[in-house]
């Protein structure tokens, strides 16, 4: 307790370095998830016959390479981990965004000159190195981050996903218009390198290596992380992990919000341009509406489960199933009153999707939480393993869809996509119901280490 009172007392006032380092990250995570999903608006462009340089790829085409991303993504999931650990977060999120970036730049040459396969190789390169992000990301919040400004913080970052698709969808059918659909690609190339440009010389892996940080906020920092001391190396406890069935609970309900949220993200902007009718423009500023509500909702909801453990009106495991419920089953009823919205009914339709992404929000203190809930000491071990087999559903379901429509057009066949994702929805929030527990587990403590993690020490206090 005392150790809490000390690093509240050496709090400095103001702003300090941490929160240019939470500032350099949310950035970080807004550019990476733009160069994710920027391929999804620009492809409806790309294959539009009216365009002078267009490609005449079929659905099944466009469907590869709206997945060949997480071909990628996948492999070096728990690699990167390892790699985070061993290098520290700077450099391989530098690696990420600037690789991602070039290749941005590039796109558009590559494309015309190497067709879809070569735009297939660019998009599989890009999920390899953005397979770093969350790695890098986990172990430059557990270095920077204290645990007093946790939740603000953390939020902060990784909602910059959210705002990053919401803004890249804006943003692409006005660039598109003006310039055609290479301006996409330009500009997320050239922000994403202005990024790593400033990111070398003001970022840093952790207070001790920032050339820019006071004395007295890197030992607030340190201190309230209990890294005053040099910390013990850990051996990772495979084999229990493995046997672990809340963990594999969480794995399921990642999954799950895996194939639903992939299976709007990319084919949403087809479906509002052949269904809908929409024009890329109007296509971009409605599509990123379920994005932005996803992105607002994420702070209330995230306040709620705070509310709701202080107050112990739920335990901890009940909360953050109540949270994933809402953030899965949301979703799966709306994506079924999506299926009988008339046809026509633009309005609607648009609501109705954008309340299918918002309260997916929930997933971010649902199973996302239990992962560091069971084993802190381990969280980036099991985000990575979970990351390895959720992205895998990330592959697969855009081309479940390209198998599910063959007619573009055709309501009826976006109607069984959307009946397959419900289902997805609800029966893996079920079994994440079932089995997950937020307990914390025996293995996640070094039977030969006698001082507790500091995050034990607050939640028993």
């Amino acid at each position: 307790m005392v150790a809490i009172v000390d690093s509240i007392n050496l709090r400095p006032k103001g702003l300090g370095v941490r929160h240019v380092q939470t500032l350099l990250l949310f950035m970080a995570m807004l550019l990476a998830y733009s160069m994710r999903v920027n391929i999804s608006m620009a492809i409806v462009d790309m294959t539009n016959e009216k365009n002078d340089t267009y490609f005449d790829w079929s659905y099944s085409i466009q469907s590869m390479i709206l997945s060949s991303f997480f071909w990628g993504y996948v492999v070096l999931q728990i690699p990167g981990g390892i790699l985070a650990r061993r290098f520290g977060g700077k450099m391989l999120i530098t690696i990420s965004v600037s690789v991602n970036s070039l290749i941005s730049l590039l796109m558009p040459i590559l494309a015309q000159a190497g067709g879809w396969q070569m735009v297939i190789v660019c998009r599989t390169l890009q999920g390899l190195t953005q397979a770093f992000i969350f790695p890098s990301m986990h172990h430059l919040v557990s270095q920077w981050v204290p645990l007093e400004e946790k939740g603000t913080l953390i939020t902060i970052i990784y909602a910059g996903a959210q705002l990053g698709i919401a803004l890249q969808l804006i943003a692409a059918g006005f660039l598109a218009e003006a310039w055609g659909w290479q301006a996409i690609f330009y500009t997320d190339g050239a922000l994403g390198l202005i990024w790593t440009i400033v990111y070398l010389f003001i970022g840093a892996s952790g207070p001790e290596d920032s050339k820019c940080i006071s004395d007295e906020e890197s030992l607030y920092i340190r201190t309230s992380l209990g890294r005053v001391e040099e910390p013990k190396v850990l051996k990772t406890p495979w084999s229990k992990i493995l046997l672990c069935l809340p963990f594999w609970a969480a794995v399921v309900g990642h999954c799950g919000q895996n194939w639903g949220f992939f299976t709007l993200m990319t084919e949403m902007p087809t479906y509002m341009a052949k269904v809908l009718g929409m024009n890329l423009k109007q296509n971009g500023e409605l599509s990123s509406l379920p994005y932005l509500a996803m992105y607002a909702l994420s702070f209330p909801l995230g306040i709620m489960t705070d509310v709701i453990v202080r107050k112990k009106w739920l335990s901890v495991s009940n909360t953050r199933k109540l949270s994933n419920t809402i953030g899965l089953w949301g979703p799966a009823v709306a994506l079924i009153g999506l299926s009988y919205i008339p046809e026509g009914n633009m309005t609607l339709a648009v609501v109705m999707l954008t309340v299918s992404v918002g309260v997916n929000a929930g997933q971010y203190t649902g199973y996302m939480l239990v992962l560091n809930d069971l084993a802190p000491n381990f969280s980036a071990n099991l985000m990575g393993v979970s990351n390895f087999f959720a992205n895998i559903i990330s592959i697969v379901a855009p081309l479940v869809c390209g198998v599910i429509i063959q007619d573009e057009t055709d309501p009826g066949e976006w109607r069984k996509v959307f009946f397959l994702a419900s289902a997805v929805y609800f029966f893996t929030n079920l079994f994440f119901i079932l089995f997950a527990t937020s307990e914390r587990q025996s293995w996640n403590e070094d039977e030969n280490n006698d001082i507790e993690t500091k995050e034990q020490e607050i939640q028993e206090k």
